[in-house]
């Protein structure tokens, strides 16, 4: 007797690909760009701005999922007009362009709510994944650039910082001991799988609680739950949990 074959399961529906937005006042960078990102499957270039002041009406009528965005524009620079987008609702993902590994300029670009940046002689591959990463939700900051932003803002002047650790820990406040707990994590770079197995939650509690824990804090991304956590002083220079709030 012939045993009846399994049948085939069907196949994962492929993703729509994400709607890009290129904005850089250097035509020769649209244009090189456009011709690396273009011929990728999972983009698609919806279309192309100058300067920064183009950007909400572009948004408005192109409906990007992410915008490439340059820092150094002549008119409105990518970090206000990523500050404009980043406030309106429903706003897509941005990524900014810079010459710079790491400056206070990207620092003011993640607190806007930039998802990350990447550098304008990143490979294309990489840039392509950047993209991908970025409309998925992932933010594109490696660990060793996230501790120099972190390294940049330490350096910012005493009173400085005393408003901002009095400010980011009133807002800790408003979160429970469990979500303080892996914002504290966050704040050391674990992922979610290694919150999880540190605080004894499954993956998708921990998911629940990043979640819980942007909406409340009024947040874009976990680099900055990060900063947030730095700014309140909750992490030693180690790393480590340096301490309850009052």
């Amino acid at each position: 007797m012939n045993t009846p074959a399994s049948p085939t399961p069907p196949a994962s529906p492929t993703p729509p690909p994400v709607r890009l937005l290129i904005v850089d006042d250097d035509p020769l960078v649209r244009a090189g760009l456009t011709l690396m990102l273009g011929g990728d499957a999972s983009i698609d270039i919806v279309g192309e701005g100058t300067d920064g002041d183009e950007v909400e009406g572009l948004v408005a009528r192109l409906r990007p999922d992410v915008v490439l965005m340059d820092i150094r524009m002549p008119v409105m620079d990518g970090l206000t007009a990523t500050e404009r987008l980043r406030r309106r609702p429903g706003a897509p993902e941005v990524i900014v362009l810079t010459t710079f590994h790491a400056d206070e300029q990207v620092l003011r670009a993640i607190r806007a709510g930039a998802a990350g940046f990447v550098l304008k002689d990143t490979p294309p591959a990489l840039i392509v994944d950047s993209v991908r990463r970025v409309a998925a939700g992932d933010p594109v900051l490696s660990p060793a650039v996230t501790r120099q932003l972190m390294a940049r803002a330490a350096g910012a002047g005493h009173d400085d910082r005393a408003g901002r650790a009095d400010r980011a820990r009133r807002r800790f406040g408003g979160l429970a001991e469990r979500e303080r707990d892996v914002a504290v994590a966050v704040g050391r770079g674990a992922s979610n799988a290694e919150i999880a197995g540190s605080l004894y939650l499954s993956v998708a509690t921990v998911k629940a609680h990043v979640s819980r824990i942007l909406a409340k804090l009024e947040l874009n991304n976990r680099v900055q739950i990060a900063l947030l956590v730095h700014d309140a002083g909750l992490l030693d220079t180690d790393g480590e949990d340096g301490g309850g709030l009052p």
